[in-house]
């Protein structure tokens, strides 16, 4: 409303500051200009040239464009909310020297840590000391008999099983606050042991991330029934590891990032140029407008713009 009257009264300036004078408008045009010519005194410098001494007329006054005692109208519009990006790096736990490109990025950022490998919790350590978002990268069977590696959940589990099995891994992966599936295109849809996996979530407090290896899913089904929220994959990175594909995959990601929505996308800690790519990009999607995040962090800053929405 407070704009809308803005523009109306500027425009009532812009009309009523180019209308004439009610003296001009009541002289004919040759009157006034005659009238002017008989009045002007001989110039007494070089035609053209003002003398140094000549004021300039003074500028129209100005109509405020708001009227006196003026006040808005209810609280001012919040800013448009900022599109959100979430970066996960999954497979660490094989090899510090690959982590190390990853932990110095300058930015919010989540890595993934197998359970059971030699330096699994070595590497857990040292993404929670550099600030970075931890999780647990949960093994699970694959369609195509790949191996998934140690502390696998495989079809044919019952529930309490995978429950001890997802329970374990955590230990092995101390500080996780939230789970996604390391391959798992065949035990994630398993209803049954899907399940168990997000009563072991709901219980920890932490969140389940479907890395989405396959379609048709029973993620979505387990967690309703659960009650928990899940969050799913938008694009991975790095299927093509190199410079030019990993900025198209981010192009993509930026796409699909809502304002309501993160996008969320996936890379590999073994990408040999995913870490300098990424920093080379970051000024830019901070200078387009996109803020970087982990997945807590949006759901706290999502749970506070809530909050703050309640009391308006």
């Amino acid at each position: 409303m407070a704009l809308a009257l803005a523009a109306l009264l500027g425009g009532f300036y812009l009309r009523s500051s180019s209308l004439p004078t009610p003296s001009a408008a009541q002289t004919p045009p040759s009157e006034t200009a005659s009238a002017a010519r008989e009045a002007a005194p001989a110039p007494a410098h070089a035609p053209g040239i003002a003398p140094a001494s000549e004021e300039k007329p003074s500028a129209p006054a100005r109509i405020p464009l708001q009227p006196a005692g003026y006040r808005p109208i209810g609280k001012p519009l919040p800013p448009p909310k900022a599109r959100y990006l979430i970066f996960i790096i999954d497979d660490a736990g094989y090899s510090l020297k690959q982590l190390d490109a990853f932990l110095s990025l300058p930015f919010p950022l989540t890595i993934a840590v197998l359970p059971g490998l030699p330096n699994s919790e070595a590497a857990a350590r040292a993404v929670r000391a550099a600030g970075k978002e931890l999780m647990l990268h949960q093994p699970m069977q694959a369609i195509g008999g790949q191996d998934p590696g140690p502390g696998a959940i495989l079809l044919g589990m019952g529930r309490a099983e995978v429950e001890r099995v997802v329970e374990a891994n955590l230990r092995t992966v101390p500080g996780a606050i939230g789970m996604n599936n390391h391959m798992g295109s065949a035990a994630t849809t398993d209803l049954g042991i899907m399940e168990a996996v997000a009563e072991v979530a709901k219980r920890r407090g932490i969140y389940y991330l479907d890395s989405l290896t396959t379609s048709g899913t029973a993620v979505a089904a387990a967690v309703r029934r659960e009650g928990i929220r899940h969050w799913e994959r938008d694009v991975f990175l790095d299927n093509t590891p190199d410079r030019a594909s990993m900025i198209r995959a981010v192009e993509d990601g930026k796409k699909q990032a809502a304002k309501d929505r993160p996008a969320v996308m996936i890379g590999h800690v073994w990408s040999a140029e995913l870490a300098q790519t990424l920093t080379d990009l970051y000024p830019q999607l901070v200078a387009e407008g996109f803020s970087l995040s982990t997945i807590s962090r949006f759901m706290v800053q999502e749970a506070t713009e809530d909050d703050e929405s309640l009391g308006d």
